[in-house]
């Protein structure tokens, strides 16, 4: 079974590169360039994590992005790793608060984020 990945980022360019970097055996990738979408892409695909971005233009950025999926009981249970440029500690907290489980400040390598999601691909699967 894939594991179903959702990419919520407004730049096209770091979109992209995430999708490359993710796009290889056993990670089904979809994107998303804005919150409201992404949003309705969790709803819709229940993918099994998602990976997005704190400052996007729109209704909705990344941390009230999380916080629905954390208010919805159907999708609440589906990990997210904000992505951000802000590593300020009350950016930090910020997302804690916004309860996303994993944290990785721009830029980030390709290992790291290979890294994180296949560990909360095996949490999420139990594999």
């Amino acid at each position: 079974m894939n594991t179903i990945l959702l990419v919520v980022e407004d730049q096209p360019e770091i979109r992209k590169l995430i999708c490359m970097t993710m796009d290889y055996d056993g990670f089904e990738v979809h994107e998303a360039d804005n919150g409201d979408t992404g949003l309705r892409m969790v709803k819709a695909l229940r993918p099994h994590i998602v990976l997005l971005d704190v400052m996007m233009p729109g209704q909705l950025d990344g941390i009230q992005v999380c916080e629905r999926i954390r208010a919805d009981p159907e999708i609440a249970h589906i990990p997210v790793v904000m992505l951000t440029a802000r590593s300020q500690q009350t950016d930090l907290e910020a997302g804690r608060r916004a309860g996303c489980n994993a944290y990785l400040t721009k830029p980030f390598s390709p290992l790291q984020l290979i890294e994180t999601v296949e560990r909360l691909a095996a949490a999420e699967t139990g594999r």
